[in-house]
């Protein structure tokens, strides 16, 4: 088998193969990081590399399974790719940032600890913008991470590095953090599967494990990918007071969607939609439709408050902790975590209460809707990407032409709001592709802590389209 053709094979197909002894994690992971040193440096996915390391790790992997009574873990011999933001004892984490340093964390995180003790090798860290507090991926420490799809473009932020590397078969599974859509922004970018589990679904790291905004979670190139990374990542941790009892496991069988009833809007009232990734959304709707499922516009009197809220939020919680950053080293920040730094210098107690009331009224209209529904499904981003070095004090968003009045940092981007519904599960999917090759995505979110709907949904839709990245032709060129 072809060394592309290998690494674009699904981590479950790879676990399988492990398991029957027909194929050696030494030889995956070789194929693996073969590829990564051949497109790095074209997108520019991964800071740090472990390779040395994961490969020593691969020989053991496979003496394991070699074993005729050896105790295998879930994601034995599976190289996984992790955002530069959270911690593995020993190994440095920048966070994007000049004004880290040689940071080198004395603990795991809580995520990262549960994915090893699985079997899974980390074999790169991911590329974020600085702090994780942008759309899209570049910055003074690490440069410009680039779309495989379309080198030009942003693979979206703020889990950018992950993204792009699981769209150009550098890594099979890869984790993100969201707080205003950065799993979900680069999975529809990217064209990957990302999922924002509910608040408290997983454990995360202090201070931020206490924002209801924040949520980390699993990336994939297929969603049984996601549910296999999301059941070792998800449970209650004893380091995090908000991680939910008990832990919920999810099956990768569901059963068919015929009779669901399935809400939709193209703009949530309030964005302006590129016409590609309507007409993609469209045609996704048609796949819904052709499962048995009824599937209705609805109308949920959102407004122009539906970005302030988030942005409040955001603002008040992300902004503070880098305005602190910024009265010490803002001379090294880059202008848009600077821009975020200004804006949560100002911020007041009575801007944060207006988020909470915002996140009321919000809900008031989006949780009765739901009980008549069992999916609501909406684009991912409004555009499918901007370029790949964007700059909010110099460039605009541009959408069918117009200006965008929105904030620039999200402007192109309708995730916000299922931050500000951070109960709710969101699962990011592709649909297909714009002119200029890069993907466009939809997002399927659920009830209230009601992870398994968006999973079964989701599998319905990519069953019927039989997966994204089963050949060469759709795979990008790289």
């Amino acid at each position: 088998m072809a060394n592309d053709d290998l690494v674009y094979k699904t981590a479950t197909e790879i676990s399988t193969l492990f398991r029957k002894r027909k194929l050696s994690p030494v030889e995956y992971m070789a194929a693996v990081i073969e590829r990564a040193e051949k497109v790095q440096p074209k997108i520019n996915a991964f800071t740090f590399t472990h390779y040395d390391e994961a490969m020593d790790l691969a020989k053991a992997a496979e003496a394991k399974f070699m074993k005729r009574d050896g105790r295998v873990g879930p994601l034995e011999g599976l190289p996984i790719a992790v955002k530069d933001e959270s911690w593995i004892a020993g190994k440095p984490t920048s966070y994007g940032s000049l004004t880290t340093g040689k940071f080198i964390p004395k603990t795991t995180s809580p995520n990262n600890e549960r994915i090893m003790k699985a079997g899974g090798i980390v074999h790169a860290r991911t590329a974020t913008p600085e702090f994780s507090c942008a759309s899209y991926t570049h910055s003074r420490l690490w440069g410009v991470t680039r779309n495989p799809w379309n080198r030009r473009f942003t693979p979206g932020g703020s889990s950018g590095g992950s993204g792009a590397s699981l769209a150009a078969g550098t890594a099979p599974l890869a984790t993100g953090s969201d707080i205003g859509g950065s799993i979900r922004i680069p999975a529809g970018a990217c064209g990957v599967v990302g999922y924002k589990p509910p608040y408290g679904r997983n454990p995360d790291d202090p201070p931020f494990n206490l924002d209801p905004y924040c949520h980390t979670g699993p990336m994939a190139r297929s969603i049984q990918d996601a549910i296999l990374l999301q059941n070792v990542m998800c449970g209650p941790s004893p380091t995090d007071i908000a991680s939910l009892r008990p832990k919920l496991r999810l099956p990768t069988d569901y059963k068919p969607i015929k009779g669901w009833k399935i809400a939709y809007s193209y703009d949530l009232g309030i964005y302006e939609v590129d016409a590609e990734v309507a007409a993609n959304m469209k045609r996704a709707l048609r796949v819904f439709k052709s499962l048995g499922a009824t599937v209705e516009e609805v109308d949920l009197g959102w407004n122009r408050d539906t970005i302030d809220t988030p942005m409040r939020h955001l603002n008040h919680l992300f902004g503070t902790q880098l305005a602190l950053t910024a009265k010490k080293h803002a001379k090294i920040m880059t202008t848009y975590a600077r821009n975020f730094a200004r804006k949560g210098a100002k911020s007041s107690a009575a801007d944060f209460f207006k988020s909470m009331e915002g996140a009321v009224r919000m809900y008031q209209t989006f949780g009765p809707m739901m009980e008549k529904y069992d999916v609501f499904i909406c684009p991912t981003n409004a555009l499918p990407a901007v370029k790949a070095d964007f700059d909010e004090n110099k460039d605009e968003v541009r959408i069918n032409g117009k200006i965008s009045s929105l904030p620039k940092v999200l402007a192109w981007c309708m995730t916000p709001p299922f931050n500000t519904l951070s109960r709710c599960p969101v699962l990011a999917v592709p649909t297909g592709h714009a002119g200029n090759g890069v993907p466009t995505s939809i997002q399927i979110v659920g009830r209230t802590y009601a992870d398994a709907d968006v999973f079964r949904a989701g599998i319905a839709f990519e069953t019927a389209l039989g997966g994204w990245y089963g050949t060469r032709r759709t795979r990008p060129d790289l």
